[in-house]
């Protein structure tokens, strides 16, 4: 009992923490997982072996091989190119702008986290904006938002869809098959939304035509040689990952040899590569997975786990709906990574004592994924681009967030409960 306590104080200081923001989170995450590792071994419940059982190394090679990816791909001017081209397409309207903004940002996130994708989107989008003459905060929370909502329907897209894949043994082609028809669907639904919210911000001047047609995409574009290289290697990654179950591969192999072919043909100055990812993303991972480890070790998932089960008594469709908001819920109020890596256990434990967890896993992916649109703090996606709001005129405010997030976090979360009840089959297998 008093191990299940300083366990739950220590991973409830750390997600308190990193809501406060005093500390930057992955300082957080590392002082709590060293916290753990030192309260474990004090009690005799977790020790450092156990500790590094419980980091998941494929999630993480998954994330660094995509990361190197981008890394390569992020000095050609590639990103910008296609975002000023969408800038011109929309022909200075802004609700077209957003519509199209949103679409690029949602496609490249479904196959790069959405973490990097919104890095990369931006800086570009504040720079549309400026030009135009219009404030860039309702763009960058809809790319926000339809990236989180788009990165749940690939394997790669969100980084609790790679945990989830990977403590599932889910391939890529089954996202494609089981979340990719509900986010179609969600997407939707949540663009138009959006359409409507920011209806006020979004109305066309003649101006904004002339103002669009000054950009001019060639400008962008730095280094064609290397675009064309690593987008050959990315697109072979891609198709790789589409039948890597087939082909006995790890989606960590995947990309990491995606990473290495790609630096042995561009061969780049390493030391500008290597800067240009984002380690303390990598450490953060590293160190949520002790913390929780710790948890799992002081019996506290047990014991949700058990929690839980005395509700399988209720319809397995209505279990999983149930999961689904639950997961959004917390994903909201938190980050949808810690919530994610705290629930994969509980799941599993559940699959032990002869529960039919596969449709679970999914209810996961669509509460993880649309729960994070909720809050500021509901996704890394939110923070970062809140982060460049703070650069311009119009900051992003909670207040703002939540007239948009919020509406389209319930829209969605109500089509994936309807799909997953109407559908409750196919999530079976």
């Amino acid at each position: 009992m008093i191990v299940a306590i300083i366990s739950t104080v220590i991973f409830a200081l750390c997600l308190g923490l990193i809501l406060a923001e005093k500390m930057h989170r992955t300082i957080v995450a590392v002082a709590s997982a060293a916290l753990m590792v030192a309260a474990g071994r004090g009690l005799g419940f977790y020790s450092e072996a156990q500790a590094l059982q419980a980091v998941d190394f494929n999630t993480l090679g998954v994330l660094l091989g995509m990361m190197t990816l981008v890394s390569l791909l992020e000095p050609t001017g590639f990103f910008q190119y296609v975002a000023v081209q969408a800038g011109r397409l929309s022909r200075g309207h802004p609700a077209r702008l957003l519509f199209i903004l949103g679409a690029f940002t949602t496609l490249l996130s479904m196959f790069l986290d959405n973490v990097t994708t919104v890095v990369l989107i931006a800086p570009v989008t504040i720079l549309i904006s400026e030009v135009i003459g219009i404030s860039p905060a309702p763009f960058l929370i809809a790319e926000a938002l339809l990236s989180n909502t788009g990165g749940a329907a690939t394997l790669i897209g969100d980084p609790p869809n790679i945990m989830i894949g990977s403590a599932a043994k889910f391939s890529f082609s089954s996202f494609l098959i089981h979340s990719l028809p509900v986010v179609l669907v969600s997407w939707l639904a949540a663009a138009i939304l959006l359409r409507s919210i920011f209806r006020r911000d979004l109305r066309y001047s003649e101006n904004h035509l002339d103002a669009v047609l000054q950009l001019d995409p060639a400008e962008t574009l730095k280094d064609i040689p290397t675009a064309r290289r690593v987008l050959i290697v990315l697109g072979a990654a891609l198709l790789v990952f589409l039948v890597h179950n087939f082909l006995r591969l790890t989606p960590a192999f995947v990309a990491l040899s995606a990473a290495a072919i790609a630096l042995v043909w561009v061969q780049p100055s390493v030391q500008s590569t290597l800067a240009r990812i984002d380690w303390s993303v990598l450490l953060f991972f590293i160190a949520l997975f002790i913390v929780v480890g710790g948890l799992d070790a002081a019996g506290v998932l047990a014991s949700l786990a058990l929690m839980l089960r005395r509700m399988a008594v209720l319809h397995p469709a209505a279990l999983g709906v149930l999961l689904i908001w639950l997961s959004a819920g917390l994903s909201a109020v938190v980050d949808n990574v810690p919530i994610t890596i705290a629930l994969i256990p509980v799941i599993e434990d559940m699959g032990l004592v002869g529960v039919n967890i596969t449709p679970l896993w999914w209810a996961l992916v669509f509460g993880a994924g649309f729960g994070g649109n909720g809050t500021i703090i509901g996704s890394t996606a939110n923070i970062i681009v809140v982060g460049f709001s703070e650069k311009t005129h119009t900051p992003i405010t909670s207040k703002m967030w939540l007239r948009s997030g919020l509406p389209v976090m319930l829209l969605t979360c109500v089509i994936a409960s309807a799909f997953f009840l109407l559908a409750y089959p196919l999530f079976t297998r």
